[in-house]
């Protein structure tokens, strides 16, 4: 017979490695932001219908608009040819494969959240890249000074919970508790 396991002792194995439950929030962080980063999308794009509505502002500051990623980050490398968007799906496909092992392996609270939002965003905007080609931004802030009006980049949920967990990790490893010096 076995070892046995409890239910807040391992959830289930990867590689002879139990799961153990400091696993927990960084799984329920990478699919509470996928869940909300598409609800959101979904409900932008077919019912409130932001693509016939156009640019709707919601405060002086704030506007939802509907911008088509192709590109990375920042709408940096714009590309909409099939070879480019193959290639920034199997980046991305890499690099949650990497956060997420690096999320098995991580001890600090911190840094399992903060990489289960990392994973949760990229997932979400890779949904968009291959159901849509392109990821589906809608989040506007500007300011308006001296008759001049500034803009942030368009952004999505997904943006936000990556840019926060990103945030996250650097305190972590700057100000988090230190680890345990080997003797």
């Amino acid at each position: 017979m076995g070892p046995r396991f409890r239910g807040d002792d391992a959830a289930f194995c990867i590689r002879g490695h139990a799961m153990t439950s400091h696993l927990r929030p960084g799984i329920i962080a990478a699919i509470g932001v996928l869940v909300l980063d598409q609800a959101s999308k979904l409900w932008l794009l077919f019912v409130f219908d932001i693509a016939r509505r156009g640019a709707v502002q919601v405060t002086p500051f704030f506007d939802l608009v509907l911008a088509w990623n192709v590109g990375i980050s920042f709408g940096w490398f714009q590309n909409d040819g099939q070879l480019a968007q193959i290639i920034l799906m199997l980046i991305k496909a890499v690099a949650v494969i990497v956060l997420a092992i690096w999320m098995a392996w991580s001890r600090a609270l911190i840094a399992t959240l903060a990489l289960g939002l990392i994973i949760g965003g990229a997932i979400g905007n890779a949904i968009d890249r291959f159901a849509y080609g392109a990821v589906v931004d809608f989040a506007l802030f500007h300011v308006q000074i001296a008759g001049k009006t500034f803009n942030w980049y368009v952004f999505n949920l997904a943006d936000v919970a990556i840019v926060a967990g990103v945030a996250a990790l650097l305190y972590d490893s700057f100000l988090g508790v230190p680890a345990a010096k080997a003797p």
